[in-house]
């Protein structure tokens, strides 16, 4: 469902204010939940009810000044209060010059093919990763209102190779057999930003050998290949869960973001600033990018914890354009791998095959764009 600014802004709250409402008129909230298809409730542990996000739209806009009355202006309050804390909240909204370009609510039936193609392939993308990518609905499905990406264990045979190598009858027919599946979720082709601000709420996957993903790759490889043309990096994290004795609390918490650039591989280089997630694990937290030509910021939950300017980055093709690669459209992949060099080199190592399957869900994804020269400081931030 596509909510454009002025009924965002008007129908985002956070939980605690239809949970208010919905206590002391039962009646009134569950008629709501009937008639406004976005109103949700979001499960945080499997048993309660967590995150209560209001997504109606327009054509709802009369019946819920006339069923909740007073209600619709307590809400409005509470989209607008959109600096919440990683405690648990969730950022739903953005202030200022800010514009909904591009989002999925994830609220029909099925992913949506206008948005999203899937990568099919077991080529564990150059890590050594141990799962095979499907389009296959037991591996990723919409469900209650979220996007669901599901790693199973079962052995899967596929492609060796990618789609974009395999450019010959000889690269399409080397297949190879992994003990795992999952899927990829690509906005290739279909959707691609230069400068923007990409959000996405998430529920991350736990345990040894697991490795969520919300990343960027360039829509043409204007500077070369990987990774000359440059990847974004918004969200990663690896073991989550685990045993850490360096990390807060001694279990693994660590949100990585980082930046690949440089020449093409070998010769490439990276950037990466971590930070340990405050909240429940089990939670949905949102992840954030915010991208201009003069820097590139990464929060949860609304809390900055890294920033990257052209200073620090480089491509060796063009060393002359300050701001590249990252000056060119990037599509957006959601994704669960299972293994690799990352997961299998921390932690207790190598991959766990325990409490299968391994599930990432997606709340929402949403892009903006500043409406002030892609400046992410005149945008109120």
């Amino acid at each position: 469902m596509s909510i454009a600014g002025p009924a965002l802004k008007l129908f985002t709250a956070q939980s605690t204010a239809l949970k208010f409402w919905g206590t002391i008129t039962p009646n009134l909230y569950k008629l709501a939940l009937l008639l406004g298809r976005g109103v949700r409730p979001r499960q945080t542990d499997g048993k309660g009810e967590g995150a209560v996000g209001l997504f109606l739209a327009k054509k709802y806009l009369g019946l819920w000044a006339f069923v909740l009355g007073s209600v619709e202006a307590f809400v409005t309050i509470g989209a607008g209060n959109q600096a919440f804390a990683q405690e648990g909240a969730t950022q739903t909204e953005t202030k200022g010059n800010w514009s909904l370009v591009w989002s999925d609510e994830f609220d029909g039936t099925a992913i949506d093919p206008a948005k999203w193609s899937h990568a099919v392939d077991c080529w564990g993308g150059g890590n050594n990763e141990k799962q095979c990518y499907t389009d296959r609905p037991v591996n990723s499905f919409v469900k209650d209102g979220a996007l669901v990406i599901q790693a199973r264990k079962e052995r899967r045979r596929g492609y060796a190779l990618p789609v974009e190598q395999r450019t010959n009858k000889a690269a399409r027919e080397q297949e190879v057999t992994l003990p795992f599946s999952s899927a990829k979720l690509v906005t290739k082709g279909k959707a691609d930003w230069r400068y923007g601000r990409i959000s996405v709420r998430a529920r991350l996957p736990q345990g040894q050998g697991t490795w969520p993903a919300i990343w960027l790759l360039p829509a043409g490889e204007v500077y070369g290949p990987w990774a000359a043309s440059g990847e974004i990096d918004v969200m990663e994290a690896v073991n989550l869960g685990e045993p850490c004795p360096a990390c807060p609390g001694g279990v693994e918490k660590t949100i990585l973001g980082t930046l690949h650039f440089g020449g093409a591989w070998p010769k490439n280089k990276f950037l990466s600033k971590t930070t340990p997630l405050v909240g429940g694990l089990d939670d949905f937290h949102t992840y954030t990018l915010d991208w201009d030509a003069d820097k590139m910021v990464w929060s949860i939950d609304g809390v900055p914890y890294a920033t990257q300017t052209p200073a620090t980055w480089h491509a060796d093709q063009s060393p002359s354009r300050p701001s590249a690669p990252f000056d060119q459209p990037f599509y957006l992949i959601l994704n669960v791998a299972i293994g690799g060099n990352l997961p299998e080199g921390r932690n207790l190592r190598g991959v766990s095959a325990k409490n299968f399957p391994k599930t990432m869900e997606i709340d929402w994804v949403r892009v903006y764009k500043c409406e002030r020269s892609h400046d992410t400081a005149a945008c109120g931030e």
